[in-house]
């Protein structure tokens, strides 16, 4: 009876922990895991918590966790990745690319090296006694793949990072997962500026370190670089 009485206690904290395990294309939701990167623990749900380790580039265990396919997507279009179940904690939501070099596939590369570039990310909206996420409850992350985005295979990196707790260095919560994909329809713009994980962020970061809920915040700094367009 103890040991159910534990595992009963653990249960609300799971649930409070989300994951993002497929991508919705076209309409269409795919098989969980098939283009995304099943990372090591997937199944408990946790965040990533150090921004200095290998674990901030795909979770943990996922830079290597190779999924057994890449998704066909055209430049310009939208594209989601689900939430399992949903996003839980107060935050911002922030997507990456990675284009793939040359002699290897999105299927086999580890995501390496300054090559990552911020296409996507929102933040909170201001005014209230308390601020307010987009990201509350959500199911699906979307966002719009670069007109201007050279075709090739990518990496693409979602991750919602909870700040619930975040006035203390070390406690921001990062969700991550990366899927892999193969763009078509492309442009010739030049993605950046460039970023590396680990590397890109900072625990100091003001959008990584700080306290959301009292004094309540007039504005948000985004970790990592600028946005880019296309």
């Amino acid at each position: 009876m103890k040991t159910f009485t534990s595992l009963l206690a653990l249960a609300p904290i799971a649930q409070a922990h989300y994951t993002f395990p497929s991508i919705v294309s076209g309409g269409t939701t795919t098989t969980p895991w098939q283009y995304v990167r099943q990372w090591t623990g997937y199944y408990t749900y946790n965040p990533v918590q150090s921004v200095s380790t290998l674990d901030i580039r795909c979770n943990v265990g996922g830079s290597t966790a190779y999924a057994p396919g890449i998704l066909p997507v055209t430049a310009g279009t939208n594209i989601s990745f689900t939430v399992d179940p949903n996003i839980y904690h107060a935050g911002p939501a922030l997507v990456y690319l990675a284009k793939v070099p040359a002699g290897k596939t999105a299927a086999n590369w580890d995501g390496a090296g300054t090559v990552w570039f911020k296409i996507y990310q929102i933040g909170p909206e201001f005014g209230g006694q308390q601020l307010k996420w987009p990201t509350d409850n959500a199911k699906q992350v979307n966002f719009k793949i670069p007109a201007a985005t050279p075709n090739g295979d990518y990496l693409v990196r979602v991750e919602h990072i909870g700040l619930h707790v975040a006035q203390s260095s070390g406690a921001a919560q990062f969700y991550i997962s990366c899927g892999q994909i193969t763009i078509t329809g492309g442009g010739s713009g030049t993605p950046g500026p460039l970023a590396a994980f680990p590397g890109a962020y900072s625990a100091s970061d003001p959008g990584i370190l700080i306290n959301i809920n009292y004094p309540v915040p007039t504005s948000y700094t985004f970790p990592g670089p600028a946005v880019w367009t296309g």
